[in-house]
């Protein structure tokens, strides 16, 4: 019987492709099932998780600690200047104020989070001192912009020329109007498995762009932006946040695929969750992404334009993921 078993198992893996990452129309990669031994791996959101994948894998690749992988990839993008959805160079809000949101979480449930932090470059950071030092999960402006200076970080201005100019030609409409893919491009989501099989992930941002000074969005709160079950798996969105906590996204992610759903379907079920709350959704964007225990990932997006990263050791490449509206 066991021999049996075995054969129809080495049948069945033998004809899917695994080995190969592939873009753009060749394939949605969401759809493929990875092997069970696909670990160790890191996944994150758009363009800019390609080089923040790779600052992670110098962590991951090594045997190094998830969490540490996450929290250094996700800092790439937060001090690039020329990304202007997360962290330094973020487009700010109608008041022309730049404020970030972020969480951490690790193999062990352990979480933090900041939201509303102004004049510091590293909000993940920040956000991880949040779940190691404190009895709490989130601190939110002042307060965490306290908590933050009391732990060695610096002020920094945040609002880049590029930024600031970007602002003031929006202050002669001052229309709020996000469009898809571009101010709901808010987001660096990352997921990672080690070669032990622990996940941790990171979530960070400045928001959407214009947004009405205090507004916090999905990213920073546990379950919403970003949830890690290390016995089941990580899922992370962006896009529009309201949207995302109203279905309370990525843990409603994690526990369709506690229930047996791969990855891409869950993803695609939290979206047509959305969808069937949401009548104006052809307006909207939302993407989730992903990551199981067996090293199996997927994605799915409301509309086509999202775009996620997967750095398995051999290759870091940019993936287009399947979408309800084509």
């Amino acid at each position: 019987m066991a021999n049996r078993r075995t054969f129809i198992l080495q049948s069945l893996f033998g004809s899917v492709s695994v080995g190969k990452l592939l873009t753009g129309k060749e394939a949605h990669a969401e759809s493929l099932t990875k092997p069970a031994a696909n670990k160790p791996l890191v996944i994150s959101t758009w363009n800019h998780g390609l080089p923040a994948n790779e600052a992670a894998w110098k962590i991951l690749g090594t045997g190094g600690r998830v969490l540490d992988a996450v929290e250094a990839g996700v800092k790439v993008p937060e001090a690039d200047p020329s990304v202007t959805s997360v962290g330094y160079g973020g487009f700010p809000d109608r008041d022309g104020k730049v404020t970030l949101d972020a969480c951490i979480m690790d193999e062990q449930g352990n979480c933090g989070s900041v939201a509303f932090l102004q004049h510091i470059m590293h909000p993940i950071s920040v956000a991880r001192l949040v779940m190691e030092k404190t009895l709490h999960v989130m601190l939110v402006g002042d307060g965490a912009l306290q908590f933050a200076l009391a732990n060695g970080f610096k002020k920094q201005n945040l609002l880049t020329p590029q930024a600031e100019k970007a602002w003031k030609e929006w202050l002669k409409t001052a229309q709020y109007k996000p469009v898809i893919n571009i101010e709901n491009h808010d987001t660096i989501s990352m997921l990672a498995l080690d070669a032990s099989g622990n996940l941790s992930g990171a979530c960070t941002t400045s928001g959407a762009a214009w947004k009405m000074h205090g507004r916090v969005g999905d990213s920073p709160i546990i379950g919403a932006g970003l949830y890690v079950d290390n016995e089941v798996g990580g899922a992370c969105a962006t896009g529009l946040g309201e949207a995302v906590i109203k279905i309370v996204g990525s843990h409603l992610v994690v526990e369709l695929m506690r229930q047996g759903n791969p990855p891409a379907k869950a993803c695609q079920m939290a979206v047509e969750r959305i969808i069937k709350r949401q009548k104006d959704y052809k307006d909207l964007q939302v993407g989730f992404l992903a990551l199981n225990k067996q090293g199996e990932w997927g994605a799915y997006s409301i509309q086509s334009g999202f775009n996620f990263a997967v750095h398995n050791g051999q290759e870091n490449k940019l993936i287009d993921a399947s979408s309800f509206v084509k």
